[in-house]
């Protein structure tokens, strides 16, 4: 196993320092287009921390495409609020009135994602690895769903990664508890060969849209 840790991470470093050179030039492109769309805000999303491996909390990179603190406003709309809770923290980007122009097509073409390999070059997260839940994500759901307990628990022996099971499976069309099975099944089954196997695999789920929201 330590050969398996050993090898990912080297994977990860090249594959972030190559990622981060080659969309460098898109990098700038969506900077620019953010600040011109939405001048009051950051480039970079101003979301609350997520989960890592063994339970740290660390603060993940992602271009922003929704208005400044919007996730504050989500806690103070109950009835958006409502929905994001029913649709296992999710709402369709269609219905969210909190993004900024031009936000659909950051979102479903994942673009929105790709400062995301400075937290795989930080060690943060992996190129590939189970979805980066929410702490109050993983509190709130394995309170109401306590049979996912054991899954979250076996998840978060691993990073997180950009792409993972559940984002070339469907992402956002699996309920939270069979995203938290997978996701273990993952952090239980890993390997070299099953890394490349999701890689592979992202670009479809990306050009399909399947899922994503």
């Amino acid at each position: 196993m330590t050969y398996y840790f050993v090898v990912k991470r080297i994977i990860d470093v090249c594959g972030a320092v190559v990622a981060i050179i080659i969309f460098l030039p898109v990098k700038v492109v969506i900077a620019l287009h953010i600040k011109r769309v939405s001048p009051e805000g950051p480039i970079f999303a101003d979301i609350p921390p997520r989960v890592g491996k063994g339970g740290r909390h660390f603060k993940m990179f992602k271009f922003r495409s929704m208005i400044p603190n919007a996730h504050d406003a989500l806690l103070t709309n109950k009835k958006l609020y409502e929905e994001y809770i029913r649709n296992g923290y999710k709402i369709e980007a269609e219905k969210d009135p909190r993004l900024i122009p031009g936000a659909l097509f950051l979102r479903k073409s994942s673009i929105d994602e790709l400062p995301q390999f400075f937290n795989v070059l930080f060690g943060h997260m992996s190129i590939v690895g189970p979805r980066a839940y929410f702490p109050f994500e993983l509190e709130e759901q394995a309170e109401r769903y306590p049979e996912a307990k054991k899954h979250i628990e076996t998840l978060l022996q691993v990073k997180p990664g950009i792409t993972g099971p559940w984002q070339v499976g469907g992402r956002n069309e699996i309920p939270f508890t069979e995203r938290v099975k997978m996701d273990a099944e993952y952090a239980t089954r890993r390997s070299i060969l099953y890394d490349l196997m999701i890689i592979v695999k992202t670009p479809v789920a990306i050009i399909t849209g399947r899922g994503v929201s």
